[in-house]
């Protein structure tokens, strides 16, 4: 079938759909072949409709396709031809037994003859598998054999009913998050939310019914444990609770069907693009080598700061090293800090031999602690306060013996520390010090810890030297797990960056290393990595980037793997010098990789985009003083910019975590810092060419934009703009609550249709489907000069939510139909979130202040939040911390418990001195799901969601003192980029909120436009998974794309750091002297 005959059948379905033609719907499945509707199946299987299951199974597949088939079709007769002799009907079974099961008879001769023997049993009933229950009710309520049958206990407590249909055959149903016992959700089910956690891993050995077991095993028709999909043309589901048919994907169908994906929830979405690549994205260039003289056991790059990396050392030193800048940071040598918390047993073992080494250094998944393991009992938390600031924050004496491994974990909301060691055991405490978990079942030292969770399922792999691999859930309630790893001794377990693949990396005795991806869902190996030597004389370190390579040290070189392919995709000797086998590490955006030298160093590649940014960090001391001077002159392309410090603005950094109280800091000055600064020395003035520059982009030549076509309207205003979540298109919504989607494309641009990513560089399609269908709101009651516009996409691309004044629209994205309407007005919608786990619940900010938690598929508001004065502005949720933020025109912040919808806390923002508490206020997450960036016309700031206070603060003033429009973190989270009403649009550090790159309106506005103050924009969004591409959206209605040069790579360079503070001042002309201190910020 052509791919415009598949797509059709997928619209036709779609269409039956809407309409409710049921039957005609799934006929059109099983005849077409193209969509397995995997809730239709189950339902049928359960409610024990045997015939309609086999019918509609063979639009997918036969018998004898391929043994997993087999097994299927023995499964579904066997359950008809058990339930026949239940209802005492001879001649059907005899008929099933002879015309169905007969064919299986060749593969297996004595089952077939035992399923025979049963036709002699005169007392052959559902009540014999009865007999085993614990609390055996006199007349059980069974209709079907599908799933094991076991009374209800005394107490209420539900009995898991495992399903003896293959996984892959269907898909165990997953519940909405459990949101409290009087929540508005239905609480999920406990036992299929763990077996959904960890999948075949925790699985129940002794699932099988009582039935197959004394009759027919569930073995009985073996099955490779690699086998898969029967399906000629699966499709996925799940979403909206109503149907996308596009373009079919059988990986993706098949991933959904491994994790488990809820059967109330059905959606065809769009099927994944991966981005193409190539040998140049790895870091295979040596960008620097840093010496530090001790041998290395240890490294990691910061989670957010990707130039920041901490290294441990066998001689039990920590430090922390800018490898931008070439500098050791700061060292911090080993000390017990009390001894007053150390056991005897550890007190003897340092008397008895003092030497000590670190084992394993880690960072918190926000950066703002770092965690140290040693070879001796101790473990050290340090605060991360600043880049030469390391304050002691907790000494544990953790392990008798070594602690083999630390990491990071966040049970119960509550973020931990996971370490294990020589004593057997995996222990979890919190950030005071408190054990809470105490994990014992292995029989050997305990190697290494891997915490993870699957949705809201928090979980830690371990693995001990004797090669045993187990899973435990935060609950005392010992291993879920107990299998083997290849090579049976030292084994690391990592999962990619998204958390969907599994991975792990070990070395035998005998020297043989294993490199494989596990099947979670099996427990199984799902493939196994080539190219390791014959022998290892130790233990080969690997890591995982970008959820698409791997690395691993070994014969003094690094190889590197593509996930998807066993063998070797290239190998790389950085140049020689590398021991035989070399520690490695890749900081979190892939483009630096940290690795071991044979002389105790450490050498740091990059890719072209990692050695864009190093050289944009420019080297200069740290020992250097500073004295006070005339502020600085700045020439940029011609133009002379007085007294640019006014360009760095107000940094407010408060520290609430510091026992010392904070002091006000002026344009980020500390004043106590500042009297306390040494003079210049007449040494220091070679660095007079080292400073920072803050980069003005004031010309069209000096960064790309595109303009979208047919996108200026000057009646209509953008007032909403979202990118696409495959990044290939953007959708922006007018004030007239019209939306418009363009798409990047195969075109005469773009013949390859290479990555069909959004770019500057390519002029994209204004799309619309041939119908000529326009997505326009529900404005008939509206005044749209007061209307609120606002806008949602789903995960997967396939629907848009929407409302401009009136109803709120469900729109689909392939058809642009309205799918249906919710919410009509009065009160009006004016935020619109999907929940982040279940496309179905939508968070819907209104104009009275409250928010309405809504389901769609059931068409019913579950609760109503109120803590607002005014109109919601905005809504942002946190997976890791169970929260929701809410923003509302009042000026004020509010943080909900998404478990039982309470209120935490709220809070109203610092606004200057005589501003009414009023304009929108806007919110979003960081990628790490802790720190909340806050917009408000008057500033920016930084909130640690899990305190709920405020970090860091950013007002406008001087050059730059026009108000922010809207603000948004770019798709790593590094750089914040934000709007102001004067057209300029400014790039900061995230972690900082320091200004590195102004964007004049001169730069992307044609001439006439940018001396007017008639166009601004309103509104900016980042690209999904290019960090330095944001678009924004203009009052004439036009939207336009910006990037920087290619030569450049980026937005500016970071500003660099010195002593803990960083630096304010800006290049100067030959003839202009330095900048005074006063423009330094923290």
């Amino acid at each position: 079938m052509t791919s415009l005959s598949r797509e059709l059948v997928f619209l036709i379905l779609q269409f039956l759909e809407e309409e409710k033609f049921k039957e005609s719907v799934h006929k059109l499945e099983q005849e077409s072949g193209f969509f397995f509707n995997m809730k239709y199946f189950e339902e049928k299987a359960q409610a024990g409709e045997w015939d309609e299951v086999e019918r509609y199974l063979s639009g997918f597949t036969k018998v004898d396709d391929n043994r997993y088939s087999m097994k299927i079709y023995f499964e579904i007769r066997k359950q008809k031809y058990l339930e026949a002799l239940d209802r005492h009907d001879r001649a059907k079974a005899v008929e099933i037994l002879v015309k169905d099961l007969k064919v299986f008879s060749t593969f297996n001769e004595e089952l077939y003859k035992e399923i025979t023997q049963l036709l002699t049993l005169e007392n052959f009933s559902l009540n014999w598998q009865h007999q085993l229950c614990k609390n055996p009710r006199p007349n059980p309520d069974i209709k079907t054999l599908f799933t094991d049958h076991t009374c209800t206990p005394p107490n209420g407590a539900r009995a898991s009913t495992p399903v003896t249909l293959p996984v892959a055959a269907v898909a165990k149903p997953s519940a909405y998050p459990p949101l409290g016992p009087h929540g508005p959700f239905p609480p999920a089910v406990a036992a299929a939310a763990n077996a959904n956690a960890l999948a075949g891993w925790l699985a129940n050995a002794n699932a099988s019914s009582s039935v197959q077991s004394a009759v027919v095993t569930a073995s009985s028709i073996p099955v490779p444990s690699n086998q898969v999909s029967v399906f000629k043309h699966p499709r996925p589901s799940g979403g909206l609770g109503m149907m996308d048919y596009q373009s079919a994907d059988h990986e993706q169908l098949m991933k959904r069907l491994r994790s488990a994906q809820s059967v109330e929830e059905v959606t065809y979405p769009a099927p994944s693009q991966q981005a193409s690549w190539s040998l140049d994205d790895l870091p295979r260039t040596v960008a620097c080598t840093l010496h530090q003289g001790s041998s290395v056991s240890s490294m990691d790059f910061h989670p957010s700061h990707h130039t920041l990396l901490l290294v441990g050392y066998n001689g039990g030193e920590i430090t922390l090293w800018e490898v931008g800048l070439r500098e050791r940071l700061v060292s911090k040598p080993f000390k017990i800090w009390d001894m007053a918390i150390c056991s005897g047993q550890c007190q003897a073992a340092f008397v008895k031999d003092p030497s000590i080494s670190v084992t394993r250094v880690a960072w918190s998944p926000d950066g703002n602690l770092m965690g140290v393991a040693f070879t001796k009992h101790l473990i050290h938390l340090y605060a991360y306060q600043a880049p030469n600031d390391l304050r002691h924050h907790l000494e544990i004496d953790a392990h008798a013996g070594g602690v083999n491994d630390l990491a990071f974990s966040h049970p119960n909301k509550q973020l931990c520390v996971v370490t294990c060691g020589d004593d057997k055991l995996i222990k979890v405490w919190d950030l005071s010090g408190r054990k809470l978990y105490n994990f014992e079942g292995h029989e050997a030292s305990v190697y290494s810890v891997c915490p993870h969770h699957k949705e809201n399922i928090q979980f830690i792999f371990s693995t001990a030297i004797d090669g045993k691999i187990k899973a435990w859930l935060y609950d005392n309630m010992g291993s879920r797990v107990d299998y083997d790893a290849p090579g049976q001794w030292c084994t690391t377990m990592l999962y990619s960056a998204d958390g969907s693949r599994l991975f792990s990396c070990g070395t035998s005795k005998e020297g043989d290393s294993h490199l494989v991806e596990w099947n979670e869902s099996e427990g199984a190996i799902k493939r196994t990595y080539s190219g390791f030597r014959k022998k290892s004389a130790g233990i080969v370190q690997f890591d995982t980037t970008r959820n698409r390579f791997l690395a691993a040290g070994e014969d003094s070189q690094i190889k590197f793997w593509d996930m998807d392919n066993t063998n070797v995709l290239t190998t790389f000797d950085a140049d020689g010098g590398l021991p035989s086998l070399p520690r490695l590490r890749f900081n979190k955006e892939g483009n630096l990789l940290s690795v071991t030298t044979a002389d105790n160093g450490i050498k740091i590649l990059a890719n072209a985009v990692g050695l864009r940014s190093l050289r944009a960090i420019e080297t200069r001391s740290y020992d250097a003083c500073r004295a006070t001077t005339e502020p600085l002159e700045m020439k940029v392309s011609g133009t002379v910019v007085a007294n640019i410090s006014s360009l760095i603005n107000r940094v407010e950094h408060v520290d609430r975590s510091s026992p010392a109280k904070p002091t006000a800091i002026l344009n980020g000055v500390d004043p106590i810092a500042k009297n306390l600064e040494k003079p210049r020395v007449m040494d220091d003035a070679s660095d007079k060419s080292k400073h920072w520059e803050l980069t003005e982009i004031v010309e069209p030549v000096q960064c790309r934009v595109v303009t979208m076509p047919e996108s200026t309207d000057p009646n209509s205003k953008v007032a909403r703009l979202l990118y696409t979540n495959l990044g290939a298109g953007i959708l922006a919504l007018g004030t007239n609550g019209v939306q418009k989607l363009w798409k990047w494309s195969r075109s005469d641009q773009n013949p390859s249709g290479k990555d069909l990513k959004a770019t500057a560089s390519v002029v994209p399609q204004h799309w619309q489907p041939n119908s000529g269908l326009v997505m326009t709101n529900d404005v008939s009651d509206s005044n749209l000069e007061e209307a609120i516009p606002c806008i949602a996409l789903s995960k997967n691309d396939s629907y848009v939510v929407s409302a401009c004044g009136g109803k709120v629209s469900l729109f689909n994205m392939m058809t642009f139909k309205v799918m249906t309407t919710f919410m009509p007005p009065p009160p009006a919608s004016t935020y619109l979130a999907f929940h982040p786990q279940d496309n179905n619940i939508i968070a819907i900010g209104l104009e009275d202040s409250t928010i309405n938690i809504y389901n769609v598929r059931v068409d019913e508001v579950k609760i109503k939040l109120k803590g607002h004065q005014k109109r919601i502005t905005g809504l942002a949720f946190s997976t890791n911390l169970n929260i929701m933020v809410s923003s509302g025109a009042d000026a004020q912040i509010c943080f909900w418990n998404t478990d039982s919808w309470d209120k935490k806390k709220s809070i109203t923002i610092q606004l200057p001195a005589g501003k009414a508490p009023s304009g929108d206020t806007r919110v979003q997450f960081h990628s790490d799901q802790i720190r909340l960036l806050v917009c408000h016309e008057t500033q920016l700031a930084v909130y640690d969601a899990s305190k709920m206070d405020r970090i860091r603060q950013w007002i406008p003033q001087d050059a730059l003192s026009a108000p922010i429009s809207y603000a948004a973190y770019s798709c790593y989270s590094q750089l914040v980029y934000a709007t102001s009403a004067d057209g300029n649009i400014s790039v900061f550090d995230s972690d900082t909120l320091r200004l590195r790159c102004r964007i004049a309106p001169s730069a992307y506005l044609s001439h006439a436009l940018s001396n007017s103050q008639a166009v601004s924009p309103l509104v900016v969004t980042a690209h999904p998974q290019e960090p330095n591409q944001l678009a924004v959206g203009l009052s004439d209605g036009s939207v336009k794309v910006l990037e920087p040069l290619d030569s450049e790579g980026m937005w500016g360079v970071t500003v660099p750091v010195d002593n803990g503070m960083q630096s304010g001042r800006t290049a100067a002309s030959s003839t202009t002297s330095n900048s005074a201190a006063e423009q330094i910020q923290r």
